[in-house]
């Protein structure tokens, strides 16, 4: 029990093998046996969904070894960390404190609070920047499209429900993909990506 109420707490030894665990599986490239915590609005892509974006931000920017925000997407990060690690520059904004096992890669976000970022994140310094809400909310997609606006240099990929498509339009000036979204666990709604340049995968 934790000292200062009855809530059970780990020993610092249980923590200490939890966060070497989560390293391991961050080395391996098994973000996907981290559960998704949907209270959280957690849905990760299926394999297919998370190749294609990858292709696709890689072949945008790759040529230049380009920089990359994977803005609430950690299966995207995932699979540009295994896939294109040495090739790109990639940082993975997220609330779920668990993604900390990526270490310099990994920049805290709260959508609530959509420009505080730490010092060394300027404006327009990423390349590209690939979203998804964690959230079907006007709000959410509204405060989100602020730090869009801050990070992104250029090009802007967003994946969101497909009811959001006229706002994603209205606030970013994004176009529909004929790529569509899937995710592990099938969700009841439809799936839609946009963005703001001409694609080659999606």
């Amino acid at each position: 029990m934790c000292d200062d109420d009855d809530t059970p707490c780990l020993s610092q030894q249980t923590l200490d093998a939890l966060t070497q665990f989560y390293s391991e599986q961050a080395q391996d490239g098994s973000t996907h046996q981290l559960d998704e915590d949907w209270q959280l609005s957690q849905f990760w892509y299926d394999t297919q969904t998370s190749e294609t974006l990858a292709r696709e931000v890689y072949s945008a920017i790759g040529d230049t070894q380009g920089s990359v925000a994977c803005l609430c997407t950690p299966t995207l990060y995932q699979q540009l960390t295994n896939t294109y690690k040495n090739k790109l520059q990639m940082k993975l904004f997220e609330f779920d404190s668990r993604f900390s096992l990526f270490d310099d890669d990994f920049v805290f976000y709260d959508y609530k609070d959509p420009l505080k970022f730490p010092d060394h994140i300027s404006a327009g310094m990423f390349d590209m920047v690939v979203v998804d809400p964690p959230f079907l909310a006007e709000e959410c997609l509204k405060k989100i499209s602020e730090s869009v606006k801050f990070l992104a240099g250029d090009k802007i990929i967003l994946c969101t429900g497909s009811v959001m498509g006229a706002l994603a339009g209205d606030l970013l000036g994004l176009k529909k993909c004929k790529f569509q979204p899937k995710h592990v666990h099938n969700l009841g709604n439809n799936f839609s990506c946009y963005t703001n340049y001409e694609t080659t995968f999606l």
